[in-house]
C-alpha cells in the first residue's frame, strides 16, 4: 500500500487505495443505509475527486451522471442532487457511529459542496472521546459557491441524529417503573398546588458564559456582549429549557447548571469570526461546537448578532436539539426535582423522531404519570396532547391501542398547558393541533400564529404553523414555513418532506412532488403513501400508481374505504381535496361521491 501523503498543513492524509478500499468497507456495510441510487452518487463524487475532477462535481454534472437528468436540469427546481447529498451525509454519520466507529479512515460530505473529504480518524475506536459535533446550523450554500473552509473540529463526527436509535431502548427502560401507576384522567384535571414540584429541577439548565474578545480590541469587546446578551434572550424563547444568566452564581448542584455555553469573538478588519461550545459541565465533555462567520460590510452588526443568536439557540433548545440528546443523561442527575420526568420528554423525542409505533404507548403513559407528579409543567402537558393527537393524525400508522376519545384527551390538555404558561410555544403548537383536527381552523390558525410569534426559532413550530396554513390553502406562506423547517430541523424524520410533496403538487409540479414524496416517510406512515398514489396519477404513471395501492390495501384497508373523510381531515378548501382527489382518480382508486362531508373535518 502506497504511504500516506501529507497535506499543505503538515496533517497526513489518506492514500487513494486507502480512500477505496474505504468506500467498499462502506458499501459492503448492512450499517450503510442507502438506496441504490445513492450508494452510486457516493461512488461518483468519491472517483471524480480521487481522479483530479473535483472541480467539475456540482449539481448539474451528478443529475447527468447519476440521475440520468437531461441538459434542461435546473438546481434550483430540481433538489435531487441536494437531497441526495443530505441523505448520504446522515448515511455515512450512521456508519460511523454504529458499525465504523474504530475505522481510520473518515469519509465526509462537508456542506455547502459535494466535494468529499478524506482524514485518519483520532481515537476511533472510543467514539465518547471525541468532541461530540452538531451540524452546523448555517443554510446549505448553492453548490456553484466556493465550498467553505472546513471547521476545526476531529474528523469523526458523531451527530445528533444517530444517538436516538441507541438511546431508545435505554431510556425506555429507565422509566418502566415509572409507568406502574393508573391511568389519569384528564377530563377531571387535578387541582393544582403551590406544594407541587417544581418544573425547573427537571430541565436542562444552560448557564450562558460571558463571550471572550480578543485582548485590547475595545470593538470586539462590544461585540461579544452583545452577542451575550442576544443569545440569553433568543434562548429564554424556549420554556423546555432553564437559562442562567451570565455571572449569576449557582446555588447547589441540584440547582446549578448541567451544562455552560461558551464563545469567543475575533474582529479583523470587517471580518467577525464567533466560536460557540456547549460543555456539560458533569464531566467537562465538548458537547457541541462550531463557528460563525461574517463580514460587518456587508451586513448591519446587530442583524449579524440577532442572527447568530437564533442559530445557537435553534442549535441547542429546539426540540430535537443539542439539550434533548440521549446521550445528555450522561450528566450527574440532580437531587431535585424529577429526573424520570425528564427521561419522559426525552423518550417522546426518540419516538417522535421516527415515529415508532412499538414506543407510543410507552410513552404516552410515561407522560400520563409525569402530568401528575408534576401538573404544573406546561411543557409536559403539551407533548401529552401531542401523543394524544398522533392517534387520530397518524391512526393508520400507529396500529396501537387508541384512547378513549383520543381528540378530547388531546383537546384537554393543551388547554390545560396554555392555562398553565400562556407564553410557552409548545403548548400554542399543541392548542394548534388539537383546533385543526376539531375543525375549529381560525382557533387553531390564531394559536399558530401566536406560537410562532413568541419563538420564531422553535423550527418544530414553524414547521407545523406552515403546514397548518398550506392545508388552510395558504400555500405560498405555509410551504416556506415548511421549507424551512427542513433546512434547520433534524426531525422529525421525513415528517416535513410529504408536506414539499404536497406544496410541489399543488403548483402543478409533479416531478417535484413525487422527488419529494419519496424522501418522506414511507416506512409505516399510509397518509404519505396516499400522496405518492396521487402524484403518480396525475403524471400518469399507472403502473407504480397500481403497486402503491396494493400496498395500501394489503397494510391500511380501512384508510382505502374513507379516503374521502381522511383528505377533508387535513385540507380545508374544497377545491385542494378536489385536485388532491382527482390524482387519485387518474391513479385508478374509486372514489365515492361527495356526501356533505367536503370542508375541514
Amino acid at each position: 500500500m502506497q504511504s500516506s501523503r501529507a497535506s499543505r498543513d503538515g496533517a497526513a492524509h489518506p492514500t487513494v487505495n486507502e480512500i477505496r478500499d474505504q468506500i467498499e468497507r462502506i458499501l459492503s456495510s448492512g450499517e450503510f443505509h442507502a438506496p441504490d441510487r445513492g450508494r452510486r452518487f457516493l461512488e461518483f463524487i468519491v472517483e471524480e475527486t480521487l481522479s483530479g475532477r473535483a472541480d467539475y462535481l456540482k449539481a448539474y454534472t451528478i443529475a447527468q451522471e447519476v440521475f440520468a437528468r437531461d441538459t434542461s436540469f435546473d438546481a434550483q427546481n430540481d433538489p435531487v442532487v441536494r437531497i441526495e447529498a443530505g441523505r448520504i451525509r446522515r448515511a455515512l454519520e450512521r456508519y460511523y457511529l454504529v458499525a465504523g466507529h474504530a475505522d481510520s479512515i473518515v469519509v465526509t460530505i462537508p456542506k455547502g459542496g459535494y466535494v468529499p473529504s478524506f482524514g485518519y480518524a483520532e481515537g476511533a475506536c472510543d467514539p465518547t472521546a471525541q468532541v461530540v459535533s452538531a451540524p452546523s446550523t448555517l443554510p446549505e450554500r448553492d453548490p456553484t459557491e466556493p465550498a467553505p473552509a472546513p471547521m476545526r473540529s476531529p474528523p469523526t463526527r458523531y451527530r445528533r441524529w444517530m444517538w436516538y436509535a441507541i438511546a431508545v431502548s435505554a431510556a425506555i427502560v429507565g422509566v418502566i417503573g415509572f409507568l406502574h401507576v393508573p391511568r389519569l384522567s384528564l377530563t377531571a384535571s387535578p387541582a393544582l398546588s403551590s406544594s407541587a414540584v417544581s418544573s425547573d429541577g427537571t430541565q436542562p439548565r444552560i448557564m450562558v458564559e460571558p463571550f471572550q474578545n480578543v485582548p485590547g480590541k475595545a470593538a470586539s469587546a462590544d461585540i461579544a456582549q452583545g452577542l451575550t446578551d442576544e443569545v440569553v434572550g433568543q434562548l429564554t424563547k424556549f420554556r423546555e429549557i432553564v437559562v442562567i444568566a451570565p455571572r449569576t452564581q449557582p446555588g447547589s448542584q441540584a440547582e446549578g447548571p448541567w451544562f455552560a455555553l461558551q464563545g469567543s469573538v475575533r474582529l479583523e478588519a470587517d471580518k467577525m469570526r464567533l466560536i460557540a461550545r456547549l460543555i456539560r459541565l458533569g464531566d467537562g465533555a465538548v458537547i457541541w461546537a462550531d463557528d460563525y462567520d461574517a463580514d460587518l460590510r456587508e451586513r448591519n452588526l446587530l442583524e449579524v448578532e440577532t442572527d447568530v443568536a437564533q442559530r445557537i439557540a435553534t442549535t441547542i433548545a429546539q426540540p430535537y436539539g443539542i439539550a434533548f440528546q440521549p446521550y445528555v443523561s450522561k450528566v450527574v442527575k440532580p437531587d431535585s426535582g424529577d429526573w424520570e420526568a425528564y427521561s419522559c420528554a426525552l423518550s417522546y423525542y426518540a419516538y417522535r423522531a421516527e415515529l415508532d409505533p412499538r414506543m407510543h404507548t410507552a410513552v404516552r403513559d410515561c407522560l400520563t404519570e409525569a402530568v401528575r407528579r408534576l401538573p404544573t409543567n406546561s411543557t409536559y402537558w403539551a407533548l401529552l396532547s401531542l401523543i394524544y393527537l398522533d392517534e387520530v393524525r397518524f391512526q393508520y400508522q400507529l396500529r396501537a391501542q387508541s384512547s378513549p376519545r383520543p381528540l378530547e384527551l388531546a383537546a384537554d390538555a393543551a388547554k390545560r398547558a396554555v392555562d398553565l404558561d400562556p407564553r410557552n410555544a409548545r403548548a400554542l403548537q399543541a392548542l394548534m393541533l388539537a383546533s385543526f383536527f376539531s375543525n375549529d381552523v381560525d382557533a387553531a390558525l390564531r394559536a399558530g400564529a401566536a406560537a410562532y410569534a413568541i419563538n420564531p426559532n422553535d423550527t418544530e413550530v414553524a414547521g407545523e404553523y406552515g403546514f397548518r396554513l398550506a392545508m388552510f390553502g395558504r400555500w405560498d406562506t405555509g410551504c416556506e414555513l415548511i421549507s424551512g423547517a427542513i433546512s434547520r430541523n433534524p426531525g422529525p424524520r421525513g415528517y416535513y418532506e410529504v408536506g414539499m410533496a404536497l406544496c410541489a403538487y399543488m403548483r402543478g409540479d409533479n416531478q417535484a412532488a413525487e422527488l419529494w414524496a419519496r424522501m418522506a416517510d414511507l416506512k409505516y406512515n399510509p397518509m404519505h403513501h396516499l400522496v405518492l398514489l396521487a402524484i403518480l396519477g396525475a403524471s400518469g404513471k399507472l403502473d407504480e400508481a397500481r403497486s402503491e395501492q396494493d400496498w395500501l390495501r394489503m397494510n391500511a384497508p380501512v384508510l382505502m374505504e374513507n379516503i374521502r373523510k381522511e383528505v377533508a381531515l387535513r385540507l380545508h378548501r374544497a377545491q385542494d381535496q378536489e385536485r388532491f382527489l382527482d390524482g387519485l382518480r387518474a391513479s385508478g382508486v374509486a372514489i365515492p361521491p361527495g356526501d356533505g362531508m367536503i370542508g375541514s373535518q
